[in-house]
């Protein structure tokens, strides 16, 4: 059998000229996705690959049908998660959310425009739905000094311009996260500026046939990661001089090796630390017989969060009878709360039907009860009844929404938390739950 030249710079000389999901099979190619060990994960577990062409496409006609439906010109996004549901592009994407150097413009016309960082515009030369590529969109301070607004003024003449020529020259312009001087500079050229911000998580908030395959996918990474981070707890904790931040790496590491991207938070705490409930994992020691508790926010394969939280009892003794019943108590809160999702069930009734915790529970309970998922934590957010605000969340569910049920158990003034999530699916006639990690059988009194 000949082996050509071509062959040596596939991801996997196995396929073809493209991989499963669409992604070319290329070695050097430019943008980022999946490694072989997620595709070959994916195969055994018998999922089916998302049509990127296809998610890409669907996202886009979304996103331009919201700006027609406002009667907006155009919607502008500087909100690197929402430049990432555009163009299905990424740069530096946490150093963009401090540093906000890329933009993206959506016409009315659906006509796309990318502003990237200086010599990078071809970082998503990719997607034919972007159809130019520019840099100049940064407008903060450290990248201009005493010359912002100078710099803003340029970068607006040019969405003047678009505006002019794909917009219908209409001045209602849908505009997220922009700086002063970039809002000052729109208003000075007499565009009638709307939060953007409210258009976007609303088109984020339906996820089309091939995103949620793309979900299915990266929260099957996600817990093979977390398999992995428990399968080191359970083995290195008993020998002693394992932090918490080495546990934690783990999940890290596996994320990257799959190709995910980042995790969003440090929320992995053991013993007494997990009570009171966000306090950030660090280099406590943990013992055996001891409770690690953990959230994943972790932005997964595809850019997707995969947003799971469980806790495990390390060792071999059982764990007090007060940790068992927060546990059971805490997974039927999630399991009762799941059986009201379906389509055209209003947020409101949600809060009000919620199950309802213990009273020794209820001062440290989540700060949610459920919240939408997607690229990360997205709208709408399910309050507490306690916490609920009327007029803020009138929607009802749809299919094709994807929510994270929660429970945070955390006794006042005790030494453990027990933290649970699953994230779920809205179907045609009920919900799917995505996650498949079990629950630990210790703390469950097995």
């Amino acid at each position: 059998m000949n082996k050509h030249f071509s062959d040596n710079r596939k991801i996997d000389p196995s396929k073809g000229s493209h991989l499963g999901d669409g992604n070319l099979n290329d070695n050097n190619r430019v943008e980022i996705g999946p490694t072989v060990l997620a595709y070959r994960e994916w195969e055994e577990a018998g999922l089916i690959l998302p049509d990127l062409e296809k998610m890409r496409d669907y996202r886009w006609k979304r996103l331009t049908q919201h700006i027609v439906d406002r009667d907006w010109g155009g919607l502008l996004m500087f909100d690197p998660l929402n430049i990432r549901y555009a163009t299905d592009s990424t740069n530096m994407q946490l150093w963009n959310t401090h540093n906000p150097f890329r933009a993206v413009l959506l016409c009315a016309d659906g006509y796309m425009v990318m502003w990237d960082y200086k010599n990078s515009p071809f970082l998503s030369e990719f997607n034919p739905l972007v159809r130019e590529q520019r840099s100049g969109a940064s407008m903060f301070y450290f990248a201009n000094g005493d010359k912002v607004q100078q710099a803003a003024s340029s970068f607006t003449a040019e969405v003047d311009d678009l505006i002019r020529a794909h917009g219908g020259n209409n001045r209602r312009l849908g505009v997220d996260k922009i700086m002063v001087a970039g809002l000052r500079a729109l208003e000075e050229l007499g565009f009638d500026v709307h939060e953007g911000e409210e258009a976007t998580e609303h088109a984020r908030s339906i996820k089309g046939p091939d995103e949620i395959l793309a979900m299915r996918a990266a929260c099957h990474s996600c817990e093979m990661a977390m398999y992995e981070m428990e399968a080191f707890a359970r083995e290195q904790i008993p020998f002693g001089g394992v932090s918490e931040d080495d546990v934690w790496a783990v999940l890290h590491a596996e994320n990257i090796k799959r190709g995910g991207e980042w995790i969003e938070t440090r929320l992995l705490a053991s013993g007494p630390r997990t009570n009171p409930w966000f306090q950030e994992c660090g280099p406590r020691i943990i013992s055996e017989n001891e409770i690690v508790s953990f959230d994943t926010d972790l932005v997964g394969a595809y850019g997707i969060c995969c947003d799971i939280s469980r806790s495990w009892w390390i060792g071999p003794e059982k764990p007090p009878a007060d940790m068992v019943y927060a546990m059971q108590h805490g997974v039927e809160h999630i399991q009762t709360n799941m059986e009201m999702l379906k389509p055209g069930v209003s947020i409101n009734d949600l809060s009000a039907n919620t199950h309802v915790l213990d009273d020794q529970f209820q001062a440290q309970k989540y700060g949610c009860l459920m919240h939408g998922v997607g690229l990360c934590d997205e709208w709408p957010m399910v309050a507490y009844p306690n916490k609920h605000v009327a007029g803020a969340f009138d929607y009802e569910l749809q299919p094709g929404m994807t929510l994270c049920v929660e429970a945070l158990v955390s006794p006042e003034g005790g030494d453990f938390s027990i933290k649970l999530e699953d994230q779920v699916l809205i179907t045609e006639d009920g919900y799917e739950n995505l996650t498949k990690y079990p629950f630990d059988p210790a703390l469950m009194g097995q």
